[in-house]
């Protein structure tokens, strides 16, 4: 692995239930259809949906539903092929603000890493000069904008 590409989700949903505005204790869930991955190159998004990694016919949402936030890291199970596994996320709370329609808006920043083997996305390819195709560990990062209900 020589680069890094990045990729994005165009259909999601992200809900978060909180009892204050500290927001310790949060619960935060987090949908997204595999079918909307987006790298800008359709051919390697093609190869994204097929069996070779998410498999997006057979598994077609990838899930994230916390446990346990502090504050500081956020720890839940995330789903990806009908395999789970917890992970933890380091959060940035942004704080709350209204915007110019009334609405009560947090926002957070969101980062970690996960083994995509883990997750039995196991597919690579060896280069002719010998370099690996696909990194075994793959960035997550999420920037979240929520309104109040």
């Amino acid at each position: 692995m020589i680069s890094t590409v990045s990729g994005s989700f165009g259909e999601f949903e992200a809900t978060v239930e909180a009892a204050d505005d500290t927001f310790k204790d949060a619960k935060f869930s987090f949908s997204a259809k595999i079918n909307s991955i987006s790298t800008k190159n359709q051919d390697r998004d093609t190869h994204l949906k097929s069996d070779d990694f998410f498999n997006a016919e057979k598994f077609p949402n990838l899930i994230f539903k916390s446990k346990s936030f502090d504050g500081e890291t956020v720890v839940g199970d995330l789903t990806i092929r009908d395999v789970t596994k917890e992970i933890s996320l380091q959060v940035d709370f942004n704080g709350i603000a209204d915007d110019q329609y009334g609405q009560t808006k947090a926002g957070f920043e969101t980062t970690g890493t996960l083994n995509r083997k883990d997750f039995q996305l196991n597919w690579n390819a060896v280069t002719e000069a010998g370099n690996v195709v696909v990194s075994d560990k793959v960035r997550l990062i999420a920037n979240l904008e929520f309104i109040k209900q």
